[in-house]
């Protein structure tokens, strides 16, 4: 029988499924869950130390004989800091030794309760990987412990060998072993190497298999060439979706309002458009609604590509991370695959976005972003901040050629104007930096002697309604006086002297003829100095722009799925 842990069932299956066959067993009271469970695991050859110091020893000769990972288990407090020698030896003798330490509650931490002292992290430097897993009360603390016991457990034996920690919390009461069945997990495998290689037949099969196939961009350099792979049955039968970050980075032309498509869906018809092979790669995402979607309707099966091998499980659902570069792997599994395989499903979405009806607003920020960005030059570098700027941004096509960047590593409205002023002085294209209010007042120093740094190929569009606009859009959301002091920023604010004393061509823009009569001067080259628009609007106008949109969207594709 099995301890009612759920963090304890979750650990244990996963070492079961990722092949660990050694634990040595040391003796106490905290860990009597995972003693009891892993002690009753067919799987396991159980070894009982009663030293620490000589049983993490003992793992090692075990994982060193074997030359596959072994464990060793502890109770709480200082019984965890005698495995310490062995964790080095591991470390520097590149030997695969698994560490799991029973904890009790973080809230004990420093207040006198015996045998408690700050577990996670505990080897700092000297192990591969250190988790800390959650005690599981619902799904989403179950997805997360997954996740950490998988990434710790692959981190084993990934390219150089060397030791991991587990650190499992326990609340009392940690004696009762009810349960007669490990849970069913979901095993992530990481493929690289020359075991890539050889499972490519395998990937192929599991890729036709499915019949709704979805590809997912993050954020990319504008530096990756897919043109090989323009054209073939991998182009045809996946559809491609990413956002403008993602610089047009795939075998085929990328389905870039999908934003739009999943607003105006109701749950049943998400479900139905849901793919069941998910394909992930590049970096970030900002849309909320393809996250959203691909959470409550996972897919089977979900390969990451990242050269690096990172876990990255975005929807919770990842079973293969593929280490390689994203192109060769695809080049790699090509002769693998049949000639024709339907490309039902990403005509499907394709028929979806182009049934969108055409954008019309009413003076508004995000109708005046797309002005802006339809404007744009080819060979224009396009620098997105973030909050309601980078999302407006998604309802649009801007032109192939033109280049977008933005801070979605963190997010954060700091440094995206700075960043842009940055990246435009080492660049001579023409740089346009589309920014809201908030953002730019944050940054505004970002400005400081930008004339004395010869940029005149820097525009600056500026979205100001007078707030943070993005947290009235908040479903559920009411704003009172307060909240619109302290949580939108509500305030009364202009750009116009501090561009013009940092040697800027500023205008001020109210309406759609004047930003018209605006544009083409001010997307030209030929001008001596940066210029700044700013754009001025009405936050109430803006809001119940983006409602109307999505309200039209959903009439037009009510009955498309």
């Amino acid at each position: 029988m099995f301890s009612d842990k759920k963090q304890v069932l979750i650990l244990a299956s996963l070492l079961e499924a990722h092949g660990i066959r050694h634990v040595v067993l040391c003796p106490g009271s905290r860990n009597i869950a995972l003693v009891h469970t892993l002690s009753a695991m067919p799987s396991l050859t159980c070894h009982a130390v009663t030293d620490e110091r000589s049983a993490a020893f003992f793992a090692l000769g075990l994982a060193l004989q074997s030359q596959t990972p072994a464990a060793v288990c502890c109770t709480s407090g200082t019984a965890l800091l005698n495995f310490h020698p062995a964790v080095a030896e591991a470390f520097y003798q590149e030997v695969p030794l698994l560490v799991l330490s029973a904890d009790r509650p973080a809230r004990w931490v420093g207040q006198m309760d015996g045998q408690t002292l700050p577990q996670p992290n505990v080897f700092q430097n000297l192990v591969k990987a250190s988790v800390n897993l959650p005690e599981v009360a619902n799904a989403s603390d179950e997805a997360y412990c997954t996740r950490l016991v998988n990434e710790a457990l692959l981190a084993l034996t990934h390219h150089t060998p060397g030791p991991v920690h587990i650190n499992v919390p326990i609340t009392e009461p940690f004696f009762d072993t009810p349960v007669d069945t490990l849970p069913t997990v979901s095993k992530v495998e990481r493929l690289w190497g020359t075991a890539l290689e050889k499972t490519l037949p395998h990937l192929a099969k599991s890729f036709e298999e499915t019949s709704r196939r979805l590809a997912v961009v993050g954020q990319m350099p504008f530096t990756i060439d897919f043109q090989d792979l323009a054209n073939t049955t991998l182009s045809h039968s996946v559809c491609w979706v990413g956002e403008h970050l993602a610089n047009h980075q795939a075998p085929a032309p990328l389905v870039g309002t999908f934003d739009r498509v999943l607003a105006a869906l109701s749950d049943n018809q998400r479900a139905k458009l849901a793919p069941d092979f998910l394909i992930t790669f590049g970096g970030h995402i900002v849309s909320k609604e393809l996250k959203q979607t691909l959470r409550q309707h996972s897919p089977k099966v979900h390969w990451h590509i990242d050269p690096q091998g990172r876990v990255i499980d975005l929807f919770g659902a990842l079973t293969h991370v593929i280490e390689m570069e994203p192109a060769r792997f695809f080049s790699a599994l090509m002769p693998y695959l049949t000639d024709s395989l339907s490309n039902a499903y990403p005509r499907q979405w394709t028929t979806l976005k182009e049934a969108l009806p055409p954008l019309q607003y009413a003076w508004s920020a995000i109708g005046a972003t797309g002005k802006v960005l339809q404007a744009l030059p080819d060979d224009t570098v396009l620098h997105l901040a973030n909050s309601s700027v980078i999302r407006y941004a998604q309802s649009f096509s801007i032109p192939k050629r033109v280049t977008v960047y933005a801070n979605r590593g963190t997010s954060g409205i700091e440094g995206s104007l700075s960043t842009a002023v940055g990246f435009a002085a080492a660049d001579r294209r023409l740089n346009v930096m589309m920014i809201g209010d908030l953002s730019f007042f944050y940054d505004m120093n970002a400005l400081l002697n930008v004339a004395k740094m010869g940029i005149p190929h820097l525009r600056i569009v500026l979205l100001n309604n007078a707030c943070g606009e993005i947290f009235h859009a908040l479903p559920g959301l009411s704003l009172d006086e307060n909240g619109r002091c302290f949580i939108a920023a509500e305030h009364q604010t202009t750009a116009k002297a501090w561009a013009e004393d940092q040697g800027f061509d500023y205008e001020a823009i109210h309406s759609y003829d004047e930003l018209k009569a605006t544009l083409p001067t001010f997307m030209a080259l030929q001008s001596q100095k940066p210029q700044l628009i700013e754009i001025f609007t009405n936050p109430e106008t803006d809001i119940r722009e983006l409602r109307a949109m999505k309200r039209t969207d959903e009439v037009a594709l009510m009955n498309r799925i």
